[in-house]
C-alpha cells in the first residue's frame, strides 16, 4: 500500500508542478491545489497510520497501551486542510480581480500590465 500511495504522492507532485509552470492563472492555482493534496498524502504515509485504539490512557493504567494510534499526524492534516483552504480561496479572489482589471488569465499579460 505505502508503494502505491509514494506512486500516487510522486504523480501529484509532478502535475502540480508541471501546471504551476503553464501560463495561465487558472492552471498555477489547480497546480497549487494539487501540491496542497499532496503534502497531505505525504504526512499521511510518512506517519504511517494503522487502525488501533484511540489514543486514551485506561483507568487504572499510568501510560498508553499500545497499538494505539497516533493523534499529532492527523492535527497535522487537518492544519494543513485548513491552511490550503485559505491559501487557495485568496488566490482565487487575487486571480479573479486580477482577471477583471487585466482582462486576461495569461501570466504575461498581467506582467505587461503591471509594467505600464
Amino acid at each position: 500500500m505505502a508503494v502505491v500511495l509514494a506512486f500516487v504522492i510522486g504523480g501529484l507532485f509532478a502535475a502540480g508542478i508541471y501546471m504551476m509552470l503553464r501560463r495561465s492563472l487558472i492552471k498555477l492555482l489547480i497546480g497549487l491545489a494539487l501540491l496542497t493534496q499532496s503534502v497531505n498524502l505525504l504526512i499521511f504515509t510518512a506517519a504511517q497510520l494503522v487502525r488501533a485504539r484511540i489514543p486514551i490512557v485506561p483507568e487504572g493504567e499510568e501510560v498508553l497501551l499500545p497499538p494505539y494510534a497516533d493523534p499529532l499526524p492527523q492535527a497535522f492534516i487537518l492544519t494543513a486542510i485548513v491552511i490550503s483552504f485559505g491559501v487557495t480561496s485568496f488566490a482565487v479572489a487575487l486571480a479573479y480581480r486580477a482577471y477583471r482589471t487585466v482582462g486576461s488569465d495569461d501570466l504575461d499579460r498581467i506582467g505587461e500590465a503591471e509594467l505600464s
